[in-house]
């Protein structure tokens, strides 16, 4: 049998594999299966909105809202995946950084399994054989989370009726307090890293909690639309500040 791909195990030209046209054809059909299931879950949201109390503004708003809060996360993924490029290829950047899994992740699993050959990212050592491994380890991880998603989001799903059908106001309150636990964990795991972690985050906040203050009392919706972004920016800017200053790690 031959390989689809031209792999040559000792050859150190990672990139003359990384860009072929399969891989390329691999990543579009996973973008254009985002882009339609974008457009169902759009579908289902007009659809149900009326049973729901939303009018056609509130819709268009909430649809706006998303797409401006994803703006300034989307631009932290790009700078990771910049960095990347040169290490696993376009095609596989785009579908493992930009669509599914974490730069943490895929890092980190790249890294485990190019030593499992005794090799190193970016190394003498990494060759075409060992960039193969490490695309199949970290593929194989985002599989079992779509996976571990299909199996166990129905079975949440019946839960959620349950604990809604007990008490309603439950299935208010969890989610909401889920999301706000998980987003002040991550931020408190980093803030004892350094006075600059402490000062980013403490600049993100008040930025955000400004934001939302100034939304309500000029009645400007806009700036809750954008307050992430804005609160992305306050904190890129007291990180530069913070370490020029010499208050962070070198």
């Amino acid at each position: 049998m031959h390989s689809v791909l031209p792999l040559n195990g000792s050859s150190t030209d990672v990139l003359a594999i990384a860009n072929t046209p399969v891989l390329w054809i691999c990543a579009l059909g996973v973008f254009g299966v985002v882009v339609v299931q974008s457009l169902i879950y759009m579908r289902a949201a007009r659809r149900v909105a009326p049973a729901v109390g939303m009018t056609p503004d509130e819709l268009r708003i909430s649809f706006r809202s998303g797409a401006v809060a994803a703006i300034g996360p989307s631009l932290a993924v790009v700078l990771v995946a910049i960095a990347l490029l040169a290490l696993f290829g376009t095609p596989a950047v785009l579908v493992r950084i930009g669509l599914i899994g974490s730069a943490a992740y895929e890092t980190g699993a790249a890294n485990v399994a190019a030593a499992t050959v005794g090799a190193e990212l970016g190394g003498d050592t990494y060759t075409q054989q060992v960039f193969a491994i490490a695309f199949f380890a970290m593929s194989l991880g985002g599989a079992m989370w779509m996976l571990a998603t299909l199996v166990f989001t129905p079975l949440l799903k019946r839960g959620g009726h349950r604990l809604a059908t007990v008490n309603p106001l439950v299935m208010t309150i969890v989610p909401a307090s889920a999301l706000l636990a998980a987003f002040i964990s991550l931020g408190l795991a980093e803030a004892p890293k350094s006075t600059a972690h402490a000062l980013t985050l403490l600049a993100a906040a008040a930025a955000m909690g400004a934001c939302l203050l100034l939304a309500r009392i000029l009645h400007r919706p806009w700036l809750r639309e954008w307050g992430l972004g804005i609160a992305i920016v306050a904190g890129l800017l007291a990180a530069y500040t913070a370490h020029t200053a010499g208050l962070g790690p070198a």
